[in-house]
């Protein structure tokens, strides 16, 4: 089970938006206060969302297209663990529109993000339903983990922010990839220096 944004891919989405909409200081500064775990995730999400209003939809192709990277490591990472059978969950606080389109890339087997609201061929400064934080996050986690009928014990978490704990402490093994202190305090690995395949040799796989 993976985070998306400075995890599983180098940006985080929400802040490049912000950039095509003249915001990014402003989107960023939240972002890093809700990821060292200083303000609550889904207030923090309502307000960065709401500073993206009047962006137009084509900007969500363009940063997927321009600026999304995936983190070192990560396609042979992935590439493993289909090798031996390991289901993928992506989770992420950020939106469908990406995780969707990893999904379909990478051959991921489940995942699940916030929805933006879109009117008119732009964004209205709204999230539909419920909003993806720590505790929808490990939700998802359990959720995925019943469906396929395995144990907490089968189950690897990892994260960066603070709002993965909650989901990273479902798990028996939980990894803290290039994170914040809070994140690299409580889980039971920090990848500081290498990439996502550093799994791998974890794994001895």
């Amino acid at each position: 089970v993976m985070d998306m944004d400075s995890t599983l891919i180098t940006i985080e989405c929400i802040d490049e938006l912000a950039d095509m909409h003249k915001r990014k200081q402003e989107v960023s500064a939240i972002t890093e206060a809700a990821m060292r775990g200083e303000i609550d995730l889904a207030e923090s999400m309502r307000h960065r969302v709401a500073l993206l209003e009047g962006l137009e939809e084509s900007a969500l192709q363009h940063v997927y297209d321009e600026r999304l990277q995936l983190s070192p490591g990560a396609e042979t990472m992935l590439a493993k663990l289909r090798e031996h059978g390991i289901k993928t969950l992506l989770v992420s606080g950020g939106f469908v529109f990406f995780t969707e389109r990893l999904k379909a890339r990478l051959g991921l087997d489940f995942s699940h993000a916030n929805t933006l609201e879109i009117a008119h061929g732009k964004l209205t400064g709204k999230v539909l339903g419920n909003i993806v934080d720590a505790q929808a996050k490990a939700d998802w986690l359990v959720r995925t983990r019943d469906e396929l009928e395995l144990g907490s014990k089968q189950v690897i978490a990892m994260g960066d922010g603070a709002n993965d704990l909650k989901m990273m402490s479902q798990a028996s093994v939980s990894i803290a990839y290039h994170a914040k202190p809070v994140v690299r305090s409580q889980a039971t690995f920090s990848f500081n220096f290498v990439g996502l395949d550093g799994l791998i040799t974890l794994l001895g796989a």
